[in-house]
């Protein structure tokens, strides 16, 4: 990226250009211009596994592209929106995404799209902090304090990630016991080599899914925690000690309204949370998110109210970065932490306020990449920026999940700070 440092920083120009994400499907990229200079520049994820109350993201719905196409909402940043804020300086992001907001008019971004919102507000940010000299974590941080994440690394893929029979979405290893980042990153590298040898030598090693983990079929959801222990223990590492395990359900994925349909039965929401208890047991968990669906919230608060003690119980599905819904949540003790995505809500400004709400409440926060991904790395220096404490950004396969690690390891460079947490 070119980065142009200004003297006035006054927005001159927005140009936005169909790329192509990691799933082969077009998104948006869109580069701001300050003072003439091309100074800040960002790519727009998306979401397989998306919540009903995410932000609208706009797609043409035309025969090219499968119907997929971004065409409009490329349109509407170069004209609508770059209309609006040329001349706006661009240090203030919260005139800018506001800005946005009052000329899309509508609750959940359908008119201008939160992808071309989105890819606006994020390019804006780089420009901002490239201005001032800044890394954009430090940026974000404003000198408040920071650290490096705890990474929860998806590592064998199911759900709506991967072309298998496993109902769980995600099986994360989660090297928390480890002095600093990159410590941790190479412990849950090597794991996620020993699982690939573990699954070749049973023969069930076949494709990776969305986010770079394997993607089995098994018998029961319950053997993709058994093997993730295996491949703990085959890389040279205690379970539980030094590296835990984190699940995301994404239980609203075989939810039909009123009961789950899992391992080929059908279970209401309570015996559901039954079934995680038990695993709770007999296995090194941290994290559960999305372990009910979206607005079964009843099951969500008699399990926190059981387990909440013992685990993370993190809502995606349920909150969807939204701060109506989060409110929700914190009322009723229905979790105790929230999964923050950018394109679920649709501008910085809304995420990180999301992000200080969560923060306001004690509720764990975890930045999260989606399954169709860019070369982007902006939620690496966010997670840093924000001091959130985790990331979640898929295996440490594919160039699209190693951005952010990588971009993880230059920031630790000059903020050494760990995040202690499990």
């Amino acid at each position: 990226m070119l980065l142009g440092i200004s003297m006035s920083g006054i927005i001159t120009d927005l140009k936005a250009r169909t790329i192509i994400d990691s799933r082969g499907n077009p998104t948006v990229e869109v580069d701001c211009y300050v003072d003439g200079i091309l100074s800040g520049r960002a790519a727009v994820p998306s979401g397989a596994s998306t919540g009903s109350h995410e932000a609208v993201e706009l797609r043409d719905n035309l025969d090219n592209w499968m119907g997929k196409g971004v065409n409009q909402a490329v349109v509407n940043v170069n004209t609508k929106i770059k209309d609006l804020l040329v001349g706006l300086e661009v240090s203030n992001q919260e005139e800018v995404d506001a800005s946005m907001l009052t000329l899309d008019g509508t609750a959940n971004k359908a008119n201008l799209g939160a992808n071309a919102i989105l890819g606006v507000s994020m390019a804006v940010i780089r420009a901002a902090a490239a201005r001032t000299k800044s890394p954009l974590w430090s940026y974000i941080s404003k000198n408040e304090e920071n650290s490096l994440p705890v990474p929860l690394m998806n590592i064998l893929n199911g759900g709506a990630h991967a072309a298998s029979n496993v109902d769980v979405q995600e099986f994360m290893v989660v090297p928390h016991g480890f002095d600093n980042f990159s410590e941790s990153l190479r412990a849950g590298t090597e794991i996620y080599h020993s699982l690939k040898a573990v699954l070749k030598e049973e023969g069930l090693l076949g494709g990776v899914g969305d986010e770079g983990g394997f993607a089995p079929n098994l018998p029961r959801n319950e053997e993709g925690l058994r093997y993730l222990v295996g491949a703990i223990e085959k890389a040279g590492y205690s379970p539980g000690n030094q590296v835990s395990i984190a699940l995301d359900v994404a239980a609203q994925e075989f939810y039909d309204g009123q009961n789950y349909h899992i391992d080929n039965r059908a279970i209401n929401g309570e015996e559901l949370g039954k079934l995680y208890s038990s695993w709770l047991d007999n296995y090194p968990i941290v994290s559960l998110e999305d372990p009910f669906g979206e607005d079964d919230w009843n099951s969500w608060i008699e399990f926190t109210k059981r387990e909440g003690h013992r685990v993370q119980i993190v809502g995606d599905d349920l909150y969807v970065t939204n701060p109506s819904r989060l409110q929700r949540g914190i009322d009723n003790s229905a979790s105790n932490s929230i999964l923050i995505k950018l394109n679920q809500i649709g501008t910085v400004t809304e995420t990180l306020q999301v992000i200080e709400m969560a923060r306001e409440a004690n509720f764990g926060i975890i930045i999260s990449h989606r399954s169709g991904e860019t070369s982007d790395d902006i939620i690496a220096d966010i997670s840093v920026g924000t001091n959130s404490g985790q990331i979640k950004t898929g295996a440490p396969a594919r160039s699209d999940r190693t951005a952010k690690y990588n971009q993880l390891l230059r920031i630790s460079e000059t903020c050494s700070q760990y995040s202690r947490l499990f």
